[in-house]
């Protein structure tokens, strides 16, 4: 075995160890090699350009690539009066570098300062590099200005503000006017423009000529939905879009016509117009125009769609909203209603009177679920109560009727709705009271409020109409004397959930006491009274369908 031993930090190396010496840097201060044919080659093969002056600022030096990209330079020049006026000016001023567009390029230079008042500057082609920087700058606003309208249009629920949304989004960013051409529902010959122009405080809407879509070139197969690129219309004549643009936009310069695709066929095309001084339009320009008409059309169908369905809840709200109460003679009533939601007041829960040859007959009920199923099971219902009462008016017998009706219709085997009733007449006596015969369908029992404030249920038990073929019904019969009165009510009232905790149901217990305290007020009184206090007990909580209906004998005048 070979033991290698090694010396100690000051000692030297054993006789059998080869050590390598350490490599020295090169001092700074070493003189280089005196060649200048080796300085030449390596300053001509700098990519950036250099360019070196003496003390009193004449140059002295120019490498190949500042021949290339600064020919004005050459040794022996007045840096400070040169011919490049944006270095001319940093020289002058003391400023150690440039930024500037030169013969096409774009250059930017930084001033070294040497030994003996000597300076080098360093220029260096940023062309590429700066329109790299500048399209991503012009991509990322693009994005912005997409993002901005996605939102802006997605909230567009109604077509006036569709348009007006696609009218105002592209100026100034893409146009300096925009205009927006479409057919309204129903179609018309003459076509409907909104315009949006720089400077105009708001849209500005009318109604084109019928030679405004064949005088703009490109119009017609726009509006047509014509599955094209969009064009751009260079030396547009002010003629052919003097009616559609402002007295003070002069004569347009360029003008891009897109068509704007809807769900259902073409929503209508967006011009964009640029004055004559502003630059044309470029492909990229023409892409996003492409993608903005394309985004506008679809919120346009989306509003349309939007509104025909409002205007379809609507004729449905106003057929299923609780009738105005007919006058009986020697009777009182009063209805109460609140729908669940916000939207449309429209629900599950209804009520209705009808005049019959000795008073009124009356129902309230509440349909299984809520939203527009069990609006359009209400409308069923009421109808039949409507049709039916003609042949029977006593309140069990037209239970049962009601109840084989829901039974026979041609859906009846796919729903799984049912729907909880009291049904009633009410006829005045001699005395001034009245007498109320009640037949119950699985509703909560109507409340009878006598004069002296006590509450007492009337129960009448049954089954809900809807649920079952064989389903059995009750009635009860109670007399009114004067100033008492009967409240039927839906359990929207006693499971309306609010209070301190925002979760507590409103009860029957409450109920009987607002009821006992509006003892011997009319019907109306004790309506208003009860929805008051259950919305404040809401205190704007959201809340299932509530109806009420309140029947008295009407006081001897």
């Amino acid at each position: 075995m070979t033991t290698i031993r090694r010396g100690g930090p000051a000692g030297p190396a054993s006789s059998g160890e080869q050590v390598s010496p350490a490599p020295r840097r090169p001092s700074s201060d070493a003189p280089l090699p005196a060649d200048p044919r080796l300085a030449r080659e390596l300053l001509d093969g700098l990519a950036e350009a250099v360019v070196t002056t003496d003390h009193a600022g004449i140059v002295t030096l120019v490498n190949a690539t500042a021949g290339e990209l600064l020919p004005e330079l050459t040794p022996g020049t007045d840096l400070a009066r040169c011919a490049v006026p944006a270095l001319a000016s940093a020289v002058r001023q003391g400023a150690e570098t440039f930024d500037t567009e030169h013969r096409g390029r774009r250059l930017r230079g930084v001033c070294r300062r040497l030994a003996a008042g000597r300076c080098a500057w360093y220029v260096r082609d940023v062309t590429e590099e700066q329109a790299r920087a500048d399209a991503l700058l012009a991509e990322r606003s693009r994005t912005a200005f997409l993002a901005q309208a996605g939102s802006r249009l997605g909230l567009s629920l109604h077509r006036d503000q569709a348009l007006r949304a696609t009218a105002t989004l592209p100026v100034p960013y893409l146009a300096d006017a925009a205009l927006v051409v479409h057919h309204p529902p129903p179609a018309t010959d003459r076509p409907h423009w909104i315009r949006y122009a720089e400077g105009d405080p708001a849209p500005v809407t009318g109604i084109g000529s019928a030679e405004l879509t064949g005088s703009v070139p490109g119009l017609a197969e726009a509006l047509d939905g014509a599955a094209t690129e969009p064009t751009t219309w260079l030396d547009a004549e002010p003629a052919e879009l003097a009616e559609v643009l402002p007295d003070s936009f002069g004569r347009p310069g360029a003008v891009l016509i897109s068509p704007m695709p809807g769900a259902g066929g073409p929503g209508g095309a967006l011009i964009l117009v640029r004055r004559a001084e502003r630059p044309g339009f470029d492909q990229r320009d023409v892409e996003l125009a492409r993608e903005f008409a394309a985004r506008a059309g679809a919120s346009l169908a989306a509003a349309q769609l939007y509104g025909e369905q409002a205007h379809l809840a609507r004729v449905l709200q106003h057929s299923l909203l609780p009738p105005e109460l007919p006058p009986l003679p020697g009777l009182a009533l009063a209805g109460g209603y609140r729908a669940a939601g916000d939207s449309l007041r429209i629900g599950g829960d209804f009520y209705d009177v009808f005049r019959t040859e000795r008073g009124g007959m009356f129902a309230l009920g509440d349909v299984c679920g809520r939203g527009v199923g069990a609006a359009v099971l209400t409308g069923r219902v009421r109808q039949s109560l409507q049709t039916l009462r003609l042949v029977e008016q006593r309140p069990v017998e037209l239970m049962r009727l009601l109840n084989r009706a829901l039974f026979d219709a041609p859906d009846a085997a796919r729903r799984a709705q049912f729907t909880t009733l009291l049904l009633g007449t009410a006829e005045p006596e001699a005395d001034g009271g009245a007498r109320v015969r009640v037949a119950g369908g699985g509703h909560p029992a109507p409340l009878l409020v006598r004069a002296d404030g006590t509450v007492t249920p009337v129960p009448v038990g049954g089954m809900p109409i809807g649920a079952f073929t064989t389903a059995t019904f009750a009635e009860a019969e109670v007399r009114l004397a004067p100033g008492e009165l009967l409240l039927a009510y839906t359990d929207g009232v006693t499971e309306a959930r609010g209070g301190p905790t925002a979760m507590e149901m409103f009860g029957e217990r409450r109920l009987r006491e607002v009821l006992a305290s509006a003892a011997g007020l009319p019907p109306s009184a004790v309506v208003d009274r009860l929805l008051q206090v259950v919305d404040d007990w809401l205190d704007g909580q959201s809340h299932d369908d509530i109806a009420m209906l309140a029947v008295c004998a009407a006081p001897r005048t």
